[in-house]
């Protein structure tokens, strides 16, 4: 039987929007395991580190040359039957390394039945059949845009920003405006309903705009964040300080020129994290990063349905007639870890503070597993699980072990442990070291004996 514990080479991929450099994180972890393919350019954008058994970048055995596809398909109980049994003999999750010096599209990813539906009208713009739901956890300070504002704020830039308004158009404006103030603090059923009706023809007018109108609407956009400063937008409304809008505003046109993304920010959370904090973005829900490195665990996808910030092909009607149009404050996009239950820290670990914490969203794909090992010595025993995971390196440098296999592991190595392994991590290192890994991994309970 194959070892349960494979050291993997991981391919990096290079898009405009990707950090350049040794500044990529991306980058740094794909050049820790040694490759003829890669030797970093100081000048190149490096963008996605891919992780798992998706066959537009599968990750390989480092002894063998292997792909990670060809093992678990030839072995499935490295798998786990249950989970094999329900996704097929493949990772039923990505996991990657982004790294975010410019800011990606503007973008929601489909459901599965959209995905299918997709899939077989356009292959070529939407290779897979499977819905896209995905996890963020910061490594490295980080921006984004996520999910809708709160109808208030919208309702708001709708009157402040003049330009915002001139794209709308002012019925529109008003409609929404006044559905808003009518639904107060109501959450029935049917002012919900009545507010994300408004919403989506708000946003589907923006989005509607001809290039022309965009173009002028920029200019005097541009020009009003330029001169009112921390006050653009009337600041202290939003969630947003007018000063940070402004400068979003300059930067991301600097980045793109007119487009209705600059608009769009209007639209959308504004939303920061810290190393360690985390996003879950359903599927269809609108989303855009601006900058930063994060870990990032998906459905086994590649979906993206885009409409601005981006060269690439874009969908608007299927993005505009996709979204959920739920709105909310930028508070409830994000996760709250919990302590990991099934893991044992030695005396080490608990008097130096380590810790490992568990993202769970709610699906079934995958979770992750963030575990922080202080000082020489910490280490920290993962039960066994009836599942595949995979286990990244981001800061400091330690050990895993798998039964009797015992491998270095530091940053930017990249492991897959078999299912039913029990894994051991610990820290090499100074006292204030930290030695920090990601594990994702997919768990399904077996119904296969008819409980």
């Amino acid at each position: 039987m194959q070892v349960p514990l494979i050291r993997l080479q991981c391919g990096v991929n290079s898009y405009d929007w990707g950090k350049k450099g040794q500044s990529s994180a991306a980058a740094r972890f794909a050049a820790a395991t040694p490759s003829s393919d890669l030797t970093i350019q100081d000048d190149r954008p490096y963008a996605e580190l891919w992780m798992g058994t998706h066959p537009s970048n599968p990750s390989k055995d480092l002894t063998t040359g292997r792909t990670l596809l060809d093992l678990v398909e030839d072995n499935q109980a490295l798998l786990a039957h249950s989970v094999a049994a329900r996704y097929g003999k493949k990772l039923p999750f990505l996991f990657k390394v982004l790294s975010v010096n410019k800011a990606l599209s503007i973008q929601a990813h489909p459901n599965k039945k959209l995905a299918e539906q997709l899939h077989a009208r356009d292959p070529k713009n939407y290779p897979d059949d499977n819905h896209k739901p995905e996890m963020a956890i910061a490594i490295t300070p980080f921006e984004g845009l996520c999910g809708f504002r709160p109808l208030g704020e919208i309702a708001h830039f709708l009157e402040a920003v003049p330009a915002l308004r001139q794209l709308v158009g002012d019925d529109i404006a008003s409609e929404f405006s006044n559905t808003v103030k009518a639904s107060g603090d109501n959450t029935s059923e049917a002012a919900t309903a009545a507010n994300k009706k408004v919403l989506q023809k708000a946003f589907a007018a923006l989005m509607s705009t001809s290039e022309a109108d965009m173009t002028a609407a920029t200019t005097i956009l541009v020009e009003n964040a330029a001169s009112a400063g921390s006050d653009f937008a009337g600041g202290g409304v939003s969630s947003t300080p007018g000063s940070t809008l402004a400068e979003l505003v300059a930067r991301l046109h600097g980045q793109f020129g007119p487009d209705c993304g600059l608009f769009v920010l209007f639209f959308l959370n504004f939303v920061t994290l810290q190393p360690g904090e985390a996003l879950f973005l359903r599927a269809d829900d609108i989303h855009a990063y601006v900058s930063g490195d994060i870990i990032e665990c998906m459905a086994s996808s590649d979906n993206v349905v885009r409409a601005g910030f981006t060269p690439k092909f874009k969908d608007v009607d299927t993005l505009v007639s996709m979204l959920t149009y739920n709105y909310a404050p930028i508070d409830e996009q994000k996760m709250d870890p919990a302590d990991y239950p099934y893991v044992t820290l030695n005396r080490a670990a608990y008097s130096s503070g380590s810790s490992a914490l568990l993202y769970d969203p709610p699906i079934d794909e995958f979770s992750v597993v963030r575990a922080v090992l202080r000082g020489d010595g910490s280490k920290a025993t993962f039960d066994p699980l009836d599942g595949p995971s995979i286990i990244i390196c981001t800061a400091g440098r330690g050990k895993i072990s798998v039964g009797p296999t015992v491998q270095e592991i530091k940053e930017g190595y990249v492991f897959f442990v078999g299912a039913t392994a029990e894994c051991i991590l610990e820290s090499e290192g100074g006292p204030d070291d930290e030695f920090i890994t990601f594990k994702a991994f997919c768990e399904v309970e077996d119904h296969s004996n008819g409980a």
